[in-house]
């Protein structure tokens, strides 16, 4: 019997949300690894233009210093 993966939804799309808002810590915390890193669309879910402004927001976080570059 195989594995069958359901399509993930994106976030945005499903909350109708045009813009992401850099300032929403507890949203953007939740789109990167424990180490820093941004999350891969693949594993969130969210698709290639909410990514793509997810990515800025998330970069906007990191320089005023909202979220940590790397975490130690």
């Amino acid at each position: 019997m195989a594995y069958v993966q359901r399509k993930k939804e994106c976030l945005f799309c499903k909350r109708k949300m045009s813009e992401i808002d850099y300032k929403d810590t507890d949203l953007l915390s939740r789109y990167i690894f424990h180490t820093g890193k941004i999350m891969p669309a693949s594993r969130t879910g969210t698709c290639a233009k909410h990514q793509r402004k997810l990515t800025i927001a998330l970069k906007r976080a990191r320089h005023l210093a909202l979220l940590p570059f790397v975490v130690k």
